[in-house]
């Protein structure tokens, strides 16, 4: 089984799925709760579909609660169906990510250090995220990946990425925190960030804590 990672808490997890199944193997580890609907077509995208759900099935599991599939609320946000938790999947082919809590919103995003990355930097970041990301296309992937948490925690579409969001410098390591804010017309909250580089991709999930 290749669940990569996972780490639970008393009341929150998160984990990571490296695909190596077919989709038929992927499907019976699903044991036809759900299935991918006919319009996702891509091969790769169908085994991201199941996965993510695999994924969540198998954290549920260790923490001995039935999973009954997933289901969307009017602006796209997963949930668990048949629980009022809180949910966030993230995909890159071949890994997926999930992180689950029980009580507070919650964001999970990984991205491959990619070059269109920097090609839409101006268009994302501030300027002083871009002064301190440079031409580090880690760094970039990292600032990506937390401002995709950010939105997936506030769980509506209504975020600018360069205007509504702002990641605070950080200096680079295999492993740190991040300070978020999203800012929108009612006020800021601050979001607590964590950060994960592993060999050929880059992880981000929000903390405890909001403000």
């Amino acid at each position: 089984m290749p669940l990569e990672k996972i780490v639970l808490e008393a009341e929150r997890a998160w984990a990571l799925w490296r695909i190596t199944e077919d989709e038929d193997a992927l499907s019976a580890l699903l044991e036809s709760i759900e299935s991918p609907p006919a319009s996702i077509t891509n091969s790769n995208k169908r085994l991201e579909w199941i996965a993510g759900r695999v994924l969540v099935k198998e954290v549920f599991n260790r923490m001995q609660i039935p999973f009954q599939g997933i289901i969307k609320d009017e602006y796209g946000k997963p949930y668990p169906a048949g629980y009022a938790y809180h949910l966030s999947l993230s995909h890159s082919y071949p890994y997926v990510a999930a992180i689950f809590d029980k009580r507070a919103s919650v964001g999970i995003d990984l991205e491959q250090p990619k070059d269109k990355l920097l090609r839409v930097a101006q268009r994302i970041h501030s300027a002083t995220e871009l002064q301190d990301a440079g031409t580090d296309i880690v760094k970039h992937c990292i600032y990506w990946c937390a401002k995709e948490t950010l939105i997936k925690i506030h769980g509506k579409k209504d975020l600018v990425f360069a205007e509504n969001m702002r990641i605070e410098p950080f200096e680079l390591r295999q492993e740190g925190d991040l300070r978020g804010r999203i800012i929108v017309p009612g006020g800021i909250t601050i979001i607590p960030l964590r950060y994960i580089i592993f060999d050929s991709f880059v992880i981000v999930f929000n903390l405890h804590s909001q403000s």
